[in-house]
């Protein structure tokens, strides 16, 4: 079963580092991750969302393969690729892998403006060598699937680190 765990960070950068080292301990075998994605709030209150995973981009590059390949066989590659990369982006577009958009931008608007929440599908993991790794950047758990006792582990290690940098739990 995975399990989600989503911190708040009081930057993108900061966001972005914690996420490239567990990215780093996933090749180590410590980590396995489904999904993370980090999700950002501007000053307007818009919601913008940096996900490892392009899936529009990668239909439109599978599909323009594809296409080619057909268009090949019947003696128009141009227009097979075109057709092929068009229905490969709208299709990757259409595509939602991992954790669902609109509950990553619902709960990203409780957060501060400039502030980042890094959104965490586990499936497996070795903890206390995760926690080892991550709690040295601080940020405040917002929302886990944890049971209360893990979580309450979790909230102890990274609060002792945002305590000293001046990160407070939104709202």
């Amino acid at each position: 079963m995975s399990t989600l765990i989503v911190i708040v960070y009081p930057t993108e950068a900061k966001a972005e580092e914690v996420r490239q080292t567990l990215l780093g301990l996933q090749k180590e075998y410590v980590i396995r991750l489904g999904d993370a994605v980090i999700a950002t709030r501007t000053e307007a209150g818009k919601v913008k969302l940096n996900q490892l995973l392009n899936t529009t981009a990668t239909g439109a590059v599978s599909g323009s393969f594809w296409g080619l390949l057909i268009g090949v066989l019947f003696l128009n590659p141009l227009i097979g690729a075109a057709i092929g990369a068009t229905s490969g982006a709208l299709g990757g577009a259409l595509t939602d892998v991992g954790i669902d958009d609109a509950f990553m931008k619902d709960l990203s608007a409780s957060i501060a403006p400039g502030n980042a929440a890094l959104f965490l599908l586990i499936q497996e993991m070795t903890e206390d060598k995760v926690l080892k790794q991550i709690e040295g950047f601080g940020g405040v758990v917002l929302k886990t699937s944890l049971d209360e006792t893990k979580e309450q582990v979790l909230r102890d290690a990274l609060q002792r680190h945002s305590a000293e940098a001046g990160l407070t739990p939104p709202p």
